[in-house]
């Protein structure tokens, strides 16, 4: 089955069956291995991408699905100014990255800020719902998002 999709800006086509998982067409075809196979069942946030706007597990989207969808990938994002920003708030809130689900967290900020400019707690805490990970600190990544979200405003309409 051929599939053409755009894949971190590009337009990219592959041929493969219809039941590949997004996430092994990832890492075998593109050599993209920043969403990583984790629980495989959609359930810890490992294999976060962005799919059409939204953060989605990738190991639960069949390939015949992705037709002439966007998907973005941590590698994709990476090359970002926002990428960066969120990065770097992470690190300086030590909001605790193990490394194993530190794309599918900065993806999860990215779509949540990207849909709603200023989250409250509970909108933050239910954006964050698809990434089960026992190394961060809900406070400082509640903390984090909004310090993101307040510099965001402040960068884009100059306050």
């Amino acid at each position: 089955m051929i599939i053409n999709f755009i894949l971190n800006g590009e337009d990219v086509v592959i041929n493969c069956e219809a039941g590949v998982r997004l996430i092994d067409i990832l890492r075998e075809n593109f050599g993209l291995f920043g969403a990583k196979s984790g629980c495989l069942t959609g359930q810890c946030g490992a294999c976060s991408v962005i799919y059409n706007g939204l953060v989605s597990p990738a190991c639960l989207i069949p390939v015949f699905r992705i037709r002439g969808s966007e998907i973005i990938t941590i590698e994709g994002f990476s090359q970002t100014m926002e990428y960066q920003e969120i990065y770097d708030e992470f690190a300086g809130s030590h909001v605790g990255n193990c490394g194993y689900c530190e794309a599918g967290k900065i993806l999860c900020a990215e779509a949540l800020l990207e849909r709603n400019p200023s989250p409250s707690k509970d909108e933050i805490l239910f954006g964050f719902t698809g990434i089960k990970c026992r190394c961060t600190n809900v406070e400082r990544l509640v903390k984090a998002v909004n310090d993101i979200a307040v510099k965001r405003q402040k960068r884009q309409h100059g306050h």
